[in-house]
């Protein structure tokens, strides 16, 4: 089992504005997910050096905002409002763009609760369907535990990748 911190934090887009963002066994979801995704973009770009690809890909995703989730317990428990639901693949958007629009690129997943268990499985970028499940979790988490950091989540200052340097701007 995994633990999972769920986090809000400022956006970069409007500092007022709180966004979700979260750590799975201490490491923020945007750097699996860039882990997850280097070799299939090195597949699409130009070499641009490796720093400059690595700010490429931690950057390629957000948090969503409060206000667009909505209820989080709904949404975070695999029961998504209308806009963020996609019948078709049973997913849930857990990150969305950086440029401020959640649907602009987001990062979905299946997540399946249990009385027992929450799950995070078959990650998926809904613009590149070539990509296929992405090479990210499943993450599997006690449901107490998932529920408790839920309903408290870690209040951060600043996005937590800028603050070590991985930058998101």
């Amino acid at each position: 089992m995994q633990r999972i911190e769920f986090l809000n934090y400022p956006s970069g887009e409007s500092p007022s504005e709180l966004q979700w963002g979260f750590r799975i066994d201490g490491t923020d979801l945007r750097v699996y997910a860039a882990d997850a995704t280097r070799a299939l973009w090195r597949l699409e770009r130009e070499d641009e050096g490796a720093a400059e690809e690595e700010r490429f890909l931690l950057a390629q995703h957000d948090g969503l905002t409060l206000s667009e989730v909505g209820d989080p317990a709904r949404h975070f428990l695999g029961d998504p409002a209308p806009q963020f639901a996609d019948p078709p693949t049973g997913t849930t958007p857990v990150l969305g763009c950086s440029c401020g629009l959640w649907g602009c690129w987001p990062l979905h997943t299946v997540i399946s609760a249990t009385s027992e268990t929450v799950t995070w499985s078959s990650f998926r970028q809904p613009f590149r369907k070539e990509w296929g499940e992405l090479a990210l979790g499943p993450y599997h988490f006690p449901r107490p535990a998932y529920e408790a950091a839920l309903a408290q989540p870690t209040r951060l200052a600043a996005d937590p990748l800028r603050t070590l340097g991985g930058g998101t701007a």
